[in-house]
């Protein structure tokens, strides 16, 4: 089944998961970069890096806002930010994957799981719009 894409050839339910994943990066980058001590204390962290952690949500910031300001943008600008995407929620899910067996907090494998998600979505749109 082809997904109904609008004249610039990007599938209407592509721009939802971007507009999506717009405010999932945002809702956990705010607190992250903000306040880190208490959103990972909250997660279950007991040791907390704030520089580590504000690094990661300044990625999380530029992918997710990216993934609204681009929403508009034609086929090939959505191909080249979902491999982008894939680069970064493989790594994303591998890194959390391999702390959770390492005895990371429960909330870990939690994470894991939600960013396995994203990058499944993410593989399969990259792949979908590679093909004519």
């Amino acid at each position: 089944m082809q997904a109904r894409a609008d004249d610039t050839g990007v599938p209407r339910a592509l721009r939802g998961w971007f507009i999506f994943h717009f405010w999932v990066d945002i809702v956990f980058a705010i607190p992250l970069f903000f306040a880190p001590h208490w959103f990972l204390g909250t997660l279950g962290w007991t040791e907390i890096d704030p520089s580590t952690a504000r690094i990661t949500a300044a990625a999380l910031f530029g992918i997710g806002i990216q993934s609204f300001i681009g929403r508009d943008e034609p086929r090939s600008t959505y191909r080249a930010f979902l491999t982008l995407k894939v680069i970064w929620s493989t790594f994303a899910t591998l890194g959390l994957a391999i702390s959770a067996f390492e005895g990371g907090p429960p909330a870990m494998w939690a994470l894991t799981l939600f960013w396995a998600m994203f990058a499944g979505a993410w593989w399969t749109w990259r792949i979908r719009l590679a093909r004519p």
